[in-house]
């Protein structure tokens, strides 16, 4: 991987971990076009994930220190009850990662028109919040598990994380910040997971990492971390101002021209 490439792969990852454009579907698509083979190399995978991971804390910091410290009353209150819907919204994604991980590999490694036809699904669902009505609610233990069963189905290339859980619970009623939020830091947990998986793979097959300089995954790191850090800022405003039928659009070009060149 040269230092362009780990330059423009960590960009995407960055932009896409938080816009609703899929982070998976564009990498496959990068690397395609790129004619690298990124997402074999889980050494650079684990950094440019941990550089996204990182940016979401940065952003959520004060929410993040604040659920912490009252987690450590010992007490009921708003920050165990939030963190307890974040944990039940993660068994989905650790279910489907657990059990079917083989099954989802396969989904990987260029295959473009399954992308596509993905992107064209993450663009009807962010379609579909254009038309909801304005609602103030919050995020219950039933919509909870819903915004987990989106996120696990987002593990198909193509099908956006934040776009899947956002939109879930924009239609459940959710408040548009809530929203946001809930899903931001919902995938905190799963993304450290994953990357410890990685990890562990890594030191099974060390062998995998052997082509990638450390000036790559360094820059790859550095540019993941920082478009990461823009794109959830940008990403929460987005949310709030109810913007989300451009990035439908987008998906539908993107969707469109990634299934039309499979074809010709």
């Amino acid at each position: 991987m040269t230092f362009l490439e780990a330059i423009i792969l960590g960009i995407i990852q960055g932009l896409t971990e938080f816009l609703p454009v899929s982070s998976s579907g564009h990498l496959e698509i990068g690397t395609v076009l790129l004619g690298v083979k990124s997402k074999d190399n889980l050494l650079f995978s684990i950094v440019v994930h941990g550089a996204t991971a990182l940016s979401t804390i940065v952003v959520f910091r004060e929410d993040i220190f604040q659920i912490i410290k009252d987690i450590f009353k010992f007490e009921w209150n708003d920050s165990v009850e939030f963190s307890l819907k974040m944990i039940i919204s993660m068994i989905p994604v650790g279910v489907v990662g657990v059990l079917f991980e083989d099954k989802i590999e396969s989904f990987f490694g260029g295959q473009i028109l399954l992308v596509g036809s993905m992107l064209l699904l993450t663009g009807l669902l962010l379609l579909f919040t254009f038309f909801r009505g304005q609602t103030k609610g919050s995020v219950t233990y039933p919509k909870a598990v819903l915004i987990g069963i989106a996120q696990a189905i987002a593990i198909m290339p193509g099908i956006s994380r934040s776009g899947a859980t956002i939109s879930t619970a924009l239609l459940l009623g959710v408040d548009k910040e809530k929203a946001a939020k809930f899903s931001f830091l919902m995938v905190l947990i799963p993304i450290l997971g994953a990357m410890l998986l990685k990890v562990k793979n890594l030191i099974e097959t060390p062998e995998l990492a052997s082509d990638i300089s450390l000036l790559s995954l360094t820059v790859g790191f550095l540019t993941a971390f920082i478009s990461g850090l823009l794109a959830c800022k940008w990403m929460i405003s987005i949310v709030k101002k109810g913007k989300l039928i451009y990035f439908a659009i987008y998906c539908f070009v993107i969707g469109g021209v990634a299934i039309i060149a499979c074809l010709i």
